[in-house]
């Protein structure tokens, strides 16, 4: 039993200045106690959050995954406080989902790839001439056999003048160098070959044979991509974007999901805010399990990379989907109480149109993924 903070001798709440004849305010729920406590009061005022915390996140944490649609129940029925809110368990468990995905590494055939990419980087070196030499491994370029842009005799006009070191010289030669070679590669799209951006801006404003707008739009974007991106390196950039952009699906995408389901159920029985609190339990849950999933399969290849791992892999992936559907029809026949027949055909129309809106969220967002890469 923890020890008690004596009761305050002025009866007047510190917080609401309402009167309080007990040890809680019975207008704001606060305790009658000074606000100084000692460092045992405190150490033990934490201990017991801390140990309610943990009891009620984990018994929320058994009924999420066993128990579909019981935290719904027990929520609204107004046993809320041995649980963890609706709300503040999905921001919880997302941040703690997309975090630990964010920061898992991606597999050790990436770090190989990351490890030759390291390797591959270009080393400047110098001749006995002043020309500047772009070892990458197997090839090696020399300025002297490739035609000097305007800008490159410029340089070495400046150079004889005193006015560049020879190292200051190397350095701007071979960035003018690698920048020409990226601006000098065409871009083709819808039939057409641009050599710049004004260039298409140039063809779209004054030519003949003009792209639509949305075309126009796409084409400059991905100009403006594959300029500042070598061709691997924009996949990855796209994924890394979309990525990002997924929990602001989930949570633009809820409010559709709850809607759709208010939809179809007795509009007198069940409140939109009902529906609101089941579907924050379902996507708690489709978090969570995508969570452990995904904890488990990398522990696995902590292992290697063999069949026996790769064939547990495949079941993984094959499980939590089959038990993402299971869930929604349990939970759906648990909470609305509902026939067999009726809850199943329900279930079944609602996974098929909450799948096309999911399209379509998704869509929304790939599209926002690729406007904001860098």
């Amino acid at each position: 039993m923890s020890h008690q903070s004596p009761i305050r001798e002025d009866k007047t709440c510190l917080n609401c200045n309402h009167v309080v004849p007990t040890r809680f305010c019975p207008n704001c729920g606060q305790e009658n106690t000074s606000s100084r406590k000692t460092f045992h009061h405190l150490f033990v005022h934490f201990f017991e959050d801390l140990t309610h915390y943990e009891n009620a996140f984990w018994k929320t944490i058994k009924n999420l995954l066993l128990r579909p649609a019981s935290l719904t129940k027990e929520y609204l029925s107004g046993k809320r406080l041995s649980y963890l809110a609706p709300i503040r368990l999905y921001i919880f468990i997302s941040f703690v989902t997309f975090f630990t995905i964010s920061v898992l590494p991606d597999g050790i055939e990436d770090e190989i790839k990351a490890d030759e990419a390291k390797t591959k980087e270009k080393n400047t070196t110098t001749t006995a001439g002043g020309l500047v030499k772009i070892t990458d491994n197997s090839n090696t370029i020399s300025t002297d056999t490739l035609e000097l842009s305007p800008q490159g005799l410029k340089l070495r006009s400046l150079f004889k003048e005193g006015k560049l070191t020879q190292k200051e010289l190397d350095t701007l030669l071979t960035y003018t160098k690698e920048s020409e070679d990226k601006q000098n590669v065409d871009f083709a799209y819808g039939g057409k070959t641009y050599k710049s951006l004004k260039q298409m801006d140039s063809l779209q404003k004054f030519g003949k044979d003009k792209l639509n707008p949305v075309s126009f739009w796409f084409a400059r974007k991905l100009m403006k991509i594959t300029s500042k991106k070598e061709k691997d390196e924009i996949i990855p950039a796209f994924i890394e974007s979309f990525k990002h952009n997924i929990p602001k699906a989930l949570f633009f995408y809820m409010p559709l999901f709850a809607f759709v389901l208010w939809l179809f159920h007795n509009k007198k029985r069940w409140y939109y805010f009902d529906h609101g609190i089941f579907t924050l339990h379902f996507f708690s849950f489709l978090l969570l399990i995508i969570l452990i999933a995904t904890l488990t399969i990398k522990l696995l290849y902590l292992f290697g990379e063999n069949s026996f791992t790769e064939g547990i892999d495949l079941i993984i992936n094959i499980i939590v989907p089959l038990w993402f559907i299971y869930y929604f029809y349990k939970a759906n026949k648990v909470f609305y109480q509902e026939s067999k027949v009726v809850s199943f055909l329900k279930s079944s129309l609602l996974l098929f149109i909450n799948s096309i809106l999911l399209f379509f969220v998704l869509l929304i967002f790939i599209i926002y993924s690729f406007i904001t890469i860098h």
